[in-house]
């Protein structure tokens, strides 16, 4: 009886000049989206690989070179563009592409692409997750707002009952012929998507479809427990456009605005200050005068046991600014732990706000799954740190070992710069994301049980 009724709903959906009007909108737009995401993933991909490529031809190009010069004159470090940033590009044109990596110095992620974009970027950009997140669940709406409103309105519900059929069944059948047209819908999307992307994991697709597959099943529950509880075609669409508006649009903001004022970041001038200042009470690799510096050099002598830097067995010079850099990278380190924490504390009042609305849990495991979020971003800029710190220590040991005190016009051959490795990042791996998005997922399904909860009781109330 169930897919009798579902089979019913299905035809009649079909035969709607509303619904084919609407399919062929969203099949549009999905069109579209994917396709102008294909093209930009294809040039920022293109990009990236060619400045990389660039920058180690450069840095190999400076041939026999003084090794501090080197390090000054430094590399950069490009985050590479991940398969399913077709999907969803997350917050990527917030966080930046590349991080120049240089002596005494952790330098943030530049080449911003939302300082490039003009004042119509604020209406949101037109992509495959745009449309899954907001178009689909309002083409819900508009399908199932009066799935049984219109049994009431027609009168048809009383003869629908004399066939023999419970009001779950009913209900059930009614969400299943409002359903699979959806659910066929982004399968066809995301196959699509796969074709332009052509290699990735598939354990990371496969999840993403099915988070979207649960985020579409809560929105369909919702809209038939709507049109059960109500009596009108009109009040059941008006009371769910205000529940899309609320958990799309309102619930989404305020989280972020309470988020941002309970835990905020400090300024830039803020945390470029607390550096300088912890800078200035330990060792400049620079500044032989310092208390810092003559306190090393006394440690030095007294551990080698001779009397004069001079009879060091390596240019205490370079020995000096490679103990800055580690003092410095310390301080760094300090520092960017911190403004982790306050990422983690944001993360946690979201997790926790996620309760309000399917919107939030869906969008970050999309993000998180697509490897655009702020934690790959964080995971990318802490591994290009690392990368440069040992980048530092080869340079400056080198200098140190081949070299004498005072010998500034020291050269080192040209096949220093080439044992400076590439940059290669590696996102995290599916179970590692998984396990992050263990509450996202928790509540997720959370909405998921309790969506189908109010529908089994709103069955009861036909």
């Amino acid at each position: 009886m169930v897919f009798l009724v579902a089979a019913k709903e299905i035809k009649e959906i079909v035969r709607s000049g509303q619904f084919k009007w609407m399919l062929g909108i969203v099949v549009l737009l999905s069109m579209v989206a994917t396709y102008i995401s294909h093209v930009h993933w294809q040039e920022k991909n293109r990009q990236r690989i060619e400045a990389a490529n660039q920058a180690r031809e450069l840095w190999l190009a400076q041939g026999s070179t003084n090794p501090h010069n080197a390090a000054h004159y430094g590399t950069f470090a490009f985050k590479p563009q991940f398969p399913l940033a077709l999907i969803d590009p997350g917050v990527e044109k917030y966080t930046g592409v590349s991080i120049f990596l240089e002596a005494h110095s952790r330098n943030e992620a530049d080449h911003v692409a939302a300082a490039d974009q003009t004042g119509l970027s604020r209406f949101g950009d037109l992509t495959p997750d745009f449309v899954l997140l907001f178009i689909v669940p309002l083409m819900i709406i508009a399908l199932g707002h009066q799935s049984v409103t219109k049994e009431k309105e027609q009168g048809t519900l009383k003869i629908i009952k004399t066939q023999g059929i419970s009001n779950r069944q009913l209900i059930a059948g009614k969400w299943l012929g409002n359903y699979l047209p959806v659910a066929m819908l982004t399968t066809c999307l995301f196959v699509v998507a796969a074709l332009f992307i052509g290699e990735f994991d598939w354990k990371f697709l496969a999840t993403l479809w099915l988070v979207y597959l649960a985020y579409f099943a809560i929105v369909n529950s919702i809209t038939l427990v709507v049109s059960s509880l109500t009596n009108s075609s009109g009040i059941s669409l008006v009371t769910l456009l205000a529940i899309w508006i609320c958990s799309c649009l309102a619930v989404p903001k305020i989280a972020s605005s309470y988020t941002n004022e309970k835990h905020p970041y400090p300024t830039r001038q803020e945390f470029e200050a607390a550096i300088a200042e912890d800078k200035k009470k330990g060792l400049d690799g620079h500044d032989p005068w310092s208390e810092a510096s003559k306190k090393l050099e006394r440690e030095t002598l007294e551990a080698y046991q001779v009397n004069k830097l001079e009879d060091l067995p390596f240019n205490f010079d370079a020995f000096r600014m490679q103990k800055g850099e580690e003092h410095e990278a310390e301080i760094y380190f300090k520092h960017n732990e911190r403004l982790k924490e306050v990422h983690k504390e944001q993360t946690t009042v979201y997790q926790k706000l996620a309760v309000l609305s399917p919107f939030l849990p869906t969008r970050f495991m999309s993000m998180s799954l697509a490897h655009t979020d702020y934690s790959t971003h964080w995971h990318f800029a802490d591994e290009a740190e690392k990368h440069r710190i040992k980048m530092q220590e080869i340079l400056n040991t080198n200098f140190a070992e081949n070299s004498r005190l005072g010998e500034w016009g020291y050269k080192a051959d040209a096949s220093l710069l080439s044992e400076i490795p590439e940059f290669h990042f590696e996102a995290l791996d599916f179970n590692e994301v998984m396990s992050a998005n263990s509450s996202n997922l928790g509540i997720l399904t959370a909405w998921l049980l309790a969506s189908f909860g109010l529908l089994i009781f709103a069955s009861t109330r036909i």
